[in-house]
């Protein structure tokens, strides 16, 4: 199945925080492909999508991060007007709910999003019966 390896962890809401994440990341050579940051009060949690995950658990788990890793789907949505609605009209047909979605980085000359949706499988086949290009590790790549 086609999936990609997203991180999660806790951050301290505070300045700076963030930077010496990515400081961490980039001083070990992972580059982070798409990311969304959420805060609450004092506490924030980051789910993002690196080029090579098993590197960046290691190097976030060595340096004293707690994480969580899922899997979750990536795919190319059509970059006009309504494109969107190409990938999430064939999940709502088959009632799968997405719980989350953010846009990866530049990662090539079309939209890739990140979705976070149950169950996984299902939702990966009905994409793929729809058209819908379903990236797996080629986009540790692009």
């Amino acid at each position: 199945m086609k999936t990609v390896k997203q991180i999660d962890l806790l951050l301290k809401n505070e300045p700076g925080t963030l930077a010496m994440l990515s400081e961490l990341l980039g001083a070990n050579g992972i580059n982070i492909i798409a990311f969304y940051v959420t805060t609450e009060k004092d506490e924030g949690r980051l789910h993002f999508v690196a080029n090579d995950p098993d590197k960046a658990v290691n190097v976030l788990k060595t340096a004293g991060y707690k994480i969580d890793e899922q899997d979750v789907i990536a795919c190319e949505t059509p970059h006009h007007p309504g494109g969107l609605n190409a990938v999430l009209k064939p999940l709502k047909a088959a009632k799968i709910n997405v719980d989350y979605i953010y846009p990866c980085i530049g990662a090539s000359e079309t939209t890739v999003l990140i979705l976070g949706v149950g169950p996984l499988k299902e939702a990966v086949t009905i994409m793929e019966d729809n058209w819908i290009r379903v990236l797996g590790k080629e986009l540790y790549h692009i």
